[in-house]
């Protein structure tokens, strides 16, 4: 018996400012479908969620909800107006015995229900829209972007959630970790045609890659039978009287097949170039703890960040990772410490909030009247990089087209004010990359392309991010901030932190003091009440603590070469399972100490 669909679109058209979107669209959502919706920034993916959500009439087509279906949007910047806190927004839709769908939400989502509207946050506000989404429990979810504002720990929650419901759900999202745990089906928008695979998120890549070889193939051929009918037509007017007008007009409409197709949007032409190098230790940062508020954000700990390092910044939301990034870049002082900046310092900044654009003006008057980029006595100029450009040709490297050059900052999509944001910064010669979020909004390949301008960058890049697939390819050590004041570092990205991250490193025993430094103390005779072995092990774990201690620096500073995952990855991989090897045993081997020393003196 056949199953009968969530959503119906048949033939849907659709035209936005004379441009057409979509053109005889046609597609259907089945029970139980988790289907991700890919495809680049501008492509139409959110028009097309608001379409299936019913908020977006087209010009030509039906949509079909069967009866008994219900479907929920959630919106990326919801109208909260009218409510007095979160909470209240989040269950507004629910009866008085179902309160607690929405107190569980939140609680996943990590947000205080109690927050009045009025001193929300963007991001809490996205977070109150999701849990009343997820609240409500609608046949159809229908979700854009819901992983950007969220901390990992709530990004695991959401997939928790979402991979056990029997509700059928489609999901815009840059976070690819997120995606290939969850779908099951892609929906892929290119140049107005939406594709549909019924294979997960995983595949996308390389069916893309086989689809586009597929098109340029036919391409060529095409081009060749048009070059080939072109020779004889010009061949047969010398030869013959009478031309094959049919031949003819076959070219013709050749012609015209070639002249329609679209020719799939490029890349970014993004591109970095380093300042003068900067000196080998670029942040030398001596104990340093910070406090707002009467709130320990993190207790005295230090830090040295050499050229090259990818250092990345992890934590739940709200821990102060943005402070500690702060702190290290000099913005904000610490309340015990020092931080040193090293010599030769060139720093461009990628603010999360996108603070730096002004939303009222123009793409054009935001590069141009920057005073980093601005070229005297030339109002249509940027300086990129020491050169000179137009500013409607630098746009077109970042794929705005020259309408959107006089278009507000405004007006552009999430993925498209990042990549303004981009533009911005690449334009500046720097050696110290700070990135806060810098992967909200943005589609697979322009997040492809920065990850690889990263690894190639001759320079040191600070991170702040909560995308788990980025921070694999990119971080070569992490800081994880996981509350209490605590700021731990490891060897590598998240999948390493999660690896290296042992019981001893948890967050009931990752505060436990190094009070008694073990490594300088040493066992001046043996200890009463202790047996001849545990005796023994008394007196020589100081030297094992040693030569621990100096293979892990020795480990480190071998890791601190920004080069050597690209040039020798099995040689990276091996030394930072030995690093994260030594750490534990180093660990131990401390704990042993203190545990051995405290009973001694006991007995």
């Amino acid at each position: 018996m056949a199953r009968i669909p969530l959503l119906q679109l048949t033939d849907i058209s659709l035209t936005f400012g004379g441009h057409p979107v979509f053109d005889g669209l046609s597609l259907t959502v089945q029970p139980g479908d988790r289907l991700a919706l890919v495809g680049r920034n501008g492509s139409g993916k959110s028009t097309l969620m608001k379409v299936m959500a019913g908020l977006v009439e087209p010009d030509r087509g039906t949509r079909v909800l069967p009866p008994g279906v219900s479907i929920g949007y959630m919106e990326q910047d919801p109208d909260l107006s009218g409510f007095e806190t979160l909470g209240d927004y989040a269950a507004a839709t629910l009866p008085p015995g179902e309160l607690f769908r929405a107190e569980r939400a939140a609680e996943g989502l990590r947000f205080d229900p109690a927050r009045p509207v009025a001193t929300a946050s963007g991001g809490e506000r996205r977070r109150a829209a999701l849990a009343r989404l997820l609240a409500e429990a609608p046949g159809l979810m229908l979700l854009d972007e819901p992983t950007n504002h969220l901390d990992i720990q709530a990004i695991q929650w959401l997939e928790a959630h979402l991979s056990t419901t029997r509700a059928g759900f489609v999901v815009i999202s840059h976070d690819r970790a997120f995606l290939r745990a969850l779908t099951r089906g892609t929906l892929w928008i290119d140049r107005g045609v939406v594709r549909r695979q019924d294979k997960g998120f995983e595949h996308f890549e390389a069916w893309r890659d086989a689809t586009w070889a597929e098109e340029d193939e036919a391409r060529h051929k095409l081009d060749r039978k048009i070059k080939a009918e072109a020779r004889w037509a010009v061949e047969g007017i010398s030869a013959r009287r009478k031309r094959n007008q049919g031949r003819v007009r076959a070219l013709a409409a050749l012609r015209g097949e070639r002249a329609e197709q679209l020719r799939r949007q490029g890349t970014a032409a993004l591109a970095l170039d380093a300042a003068p190098t900067s000196g080998r230790k670029v942040i030398e940062a001596d104990e340093i703890s910070k406090s707002y508020d009467g709130k320990l954000i993190f207790s005295p700990f230090s830090l040295r960040v050499m050229r090259g390092d990818r250092l990345a910044l992890v934590g739940p939301n709200g821990v102060g990772k943005t402070t500690l990034l702060n702190v290290l870049t000099g913005q904000t002082p610490p309340d015990t410490g020092t931080v040193t900046l090293g010599t030769s310092v060139e720093m461009a900044v990628f603010d999360q909030n996108r603070a730096a654009l002004d939303p009222d003006a123009t793409l054009w008057d935001s590069l141009t009247l920057d005073p980093e980029m601005r070229v005297a006595g030339r109002s249509d100029q940027v300086m990129v990089r020491g050169q000179p450009r137009h500013v409607v040709g630098y746009l077109k490297d970042f794929l705005f087209s020259e309408d959107q050059a006089r278009a507000p900052v405004r007006s552009l999509s999430g993925g498209e004010k990042a990549r303004l944001m981009l533009a911005r910064i690449m334009a500046r010669q720097s050696n110290l990359l700070v990135l806060d979020e810098p992967t909200n909004d943005l589609d697979v390949e322009t997040l492809d392309l920065l990850q690889d301008l990263l690894g190639e960058f001759d320079g040191t890049v600070l991170l702040v991010s909560h995308d788990r697939d980025f921070l694999d390819r990119v971080a070569t050590i992490t800081v994880a901030m996981e509350g209490d004041g605590r700021a731990t570092v490891y060897a590598g990205g998240w999948s390493d932190y999660l690896s290296q991250r042992g019981p001893r490193d948890a967050p009931e025993t990752a505060a436990k003091p190094k009070a008694a430094e073990p490594k300088k103390k040493t066992a001046s005779s043996p200890a009463p009440g202790l047996t001849y072995t545990e005796k023994h092990r008394l007196e020589t774990l100081p030297a094992t603590i040693d030569r621990l201690t100096a293979e892990i620096a020795k480990l480190s500073e071998l890791l601190s070469d920004p080069e050597l995952f690209s040039r020798a990855p099995v040689k990276f991989r091996k030394a930072t399972e030995a690093l994260a090897e030594r750490q534990q045993a180093l660990a131990a081997a401390e704990e042993d100490w203190l545990d051995l020393a405290e009973r001694a003196e006991q007995g």
